[in-house]
């Protein structure tokens, strides 16, 4: 008889693990807000994880953008070890030398400006709306618009401000001062414009909607219609950013040939910044810096000198090993081959778009394979890569995500196309 002395027992004792017992242990204790993979993931090192059953896969998800230097890097391990032992918390009532240095080093990859430190991406973005907010206060105008299919953060401003209906429902009523309009379309964004309007906000590289990249006519565009209504341009880079598309933010990828004097107002980033220790940040250009004065912004946790050495370790791995050049290398070795993929099986790939190391493969959703199941086409082709020894990332209802390590190697790469290519032959079967 199943007792609950027993399912303790089970889940605890590391001589009872196994993947139903952990998967008991998460029905019994852990709020269900997650659609989990069956996979309990142990251990990883570089670009490979371990299940509890022995079985390795190669990452090409990256905890969603996230490992920026893969699993278990010996520099950052003994970043975290070095550091603890000296300070790990004081709270931002005091200085830390590591979180003015990491500000130094953000504001010297984009531009003059300042940098405010928190724990995740839907954080910086919160610190962004507020940065709107305040610089529209004495003129009554707090309206922020954002995009169509974008994402920004599971708060409840965040998903007032994203553009898909599914994660606002259930949460009305809605916070308020935020619309939405179609995504590359600059007619649309200026006929949005009202005298409440203070702000607009977009991912240059729309991530959970499939990969949807920005224009670089419309990002041109943006900046010269929010110059000219006195509005702050605002990027949420959180997905895309530090150097996954080459350079260190998307737009500076997506602009490299129009050699364009170009800077947004603001920008949110967090995810590969600290590779998996959490972290977040937002810079601001200087002219807007001061907006956030004294008691108008905080985070308990945010720019720990803990988190800041993690972070500027990252940082400099990054630029010792080039690994810039190496996410654009690979991305497009990779892209090219997924791009031949797709125009030998067009029935089953739609189209393969993206930069550097965030690659979307889109699927016909309408095939035969799919038919008959409730999982979308995306999380059908997950599940086949698991099955193959590849993890990615689902987006939209038929889009595959590929958000690897900045240091996946050029074998590694190779490898977890074999594995695509193989699922793509079987559902063309």
């Amino acid at each position: 008889m199943k007792t609950e002395e027993n399912v303790q027992r089970s889940t605890l004792d590391p001589q009872h693990r196994t993947r139903n017992s952990v998967r008991e242990t998460f029905g019994k204790f852990v709020v269900p807000s997650y659609a989990r993979f069956d996979l309990v993931l142990e251990r990883g090192e570089g670009s490979y994880v371990w299940d509890i059953d022995g079985g390795r896969y190669l990452d090409l998800a990256g905890g969603i953008a996230v490992c920026s230097l893969g699993h278990a890097h010996p520099e950052i391990t003994k970043a975290l070890t070095e550091q603890s032992r000296k300070l790990i918390h004081v709270s931002n009532l005091y200085y830390n030398e590591l979180q003015g240095r990491l500000a130094k080093r953000i504001v010297d990859l984009i531009a003059p400006g300042r940098v405010f430190f928190c724990n995740s991406g839907a954080e910086a973005n919160e610190g962004l709306f507020k940065l709107a907010r305040k610089f529209g206060h004495d003129d009554g105008r707090f309206e922020i618009i954002t995009t169509l299919d974008s994402f920004h953060g599971r708060t409840l401003a965040g998903i007032a401000a994203t553009g898909q209906e599914k994660v606002k429902k259930g949460f009305e009523p809605l916070v308020a001062g935020f619309k939405h309009v179609r995504f590359n379309d600059l007619a649309a964004m200026r006929a949005a414009i009202t005298r409440s309007t203070i702000a607009i906000l977009i991912e240059p590289i729309q991530g959970e909607s499939g990969i949807t990249i920005a224009t670089a006519e419309y990002l041109l565009g943006l900046r010269k219609l929010c110059d000219e209504r006195n509005l702050l341009l605002l990027f949420d880079e959180v997905q895309a950013g530090h150097f996954r598309t080459g350079k260190f933010q998307s737009w500076q990828r997506i602009l490299e040939n129009r050699h364009v004097d170009f800077l947004p107002d603001g920008v949110a980033m967090a995810k590969s910044l600290g590779g998996g220790f959490p972290i977040g940040a937002f810079w601001v250009r200087e002219k807007y810096a001061k907006l956030l004065s004294p008691g108008t912004h905080a985070s308990t946790f945010g720019g720990t000198p803990l988190a800041c050495a993690v972070a500027l370790t990252i940082l400099d791995v990054i630029e010792r090993e080039n690994l810039a050049e190496n996410a654009r290398r690979i991305g497009d070795s990779l892209m090219a081959e997924l791009q031949a993929l797709a125009k030998n099986y067009p029935k089953v790939l739609r189209a393969v778009r993206g930069f550097g190391l965030i690659i979307g493969l889109e699927f016909e959703p309408k095939l035969l394979a799919f038919a008959g199941e409730e999982r979308s086409p995306a999380t059908q082709v997950v599940n086949r890569l698991h099955k193959a020894g590849v993890l990615t990332v689902p987006a939209a209802n038929s889009v595959v995500r590929l958000l690897p390590a900045l240091n996946l190697s050029q074998r590694q790469a190779e490898e977890g196309l074999r594995a695509i290519e193989e699922v793509v032959e079987e559902l063309n079967g």
